[in-house]
């Protein structure tokens, strides 16, 4: 997987033993540096577990060793108690 530009990648000692605390980042490029093959060098931010740029990292891993973050679908939205119940907020019935 070549990441992409906003790709979330979760790095992990896979890609690196140099993050044996994997961390989660967010791809700006991928740097067009002379490097060994199926090895690329990153520029991007960490994130924290919110999702919060706290560094801006260029990082060196092996592209087999990296995985894209999944983050878990929000949930969904629930309709206005008017559109679920048929009734305003009131207790009135809609007309």
């Amino acid at each position: 997987m070549l990441p992409r530009s906003g790709d979330v990648l979760q790095v992990t000692r896979d890609a690196s033993v140099q993050f044996n605390n994997p961390i989660l980042f967010r791809v700006i490029r991928v740097l067009d540096w002379p490097t060994y093959d199926g090895w690329l060098w990153l520029d991007g931010y960490e994130l924290n577990m919110s999702g919060d740029a706290v560094e801006r990292r260029t990082i060196f891993v092996q592209q087999n060793g990296l995985r894209r973050f999944l983050s878990p679908a929000p949930a969904p939205r629930r309709a206005p108690e008017a559109a679920r119940t048929g009734r305003l907020a009131t207790g009135r019935a809609r007309v």
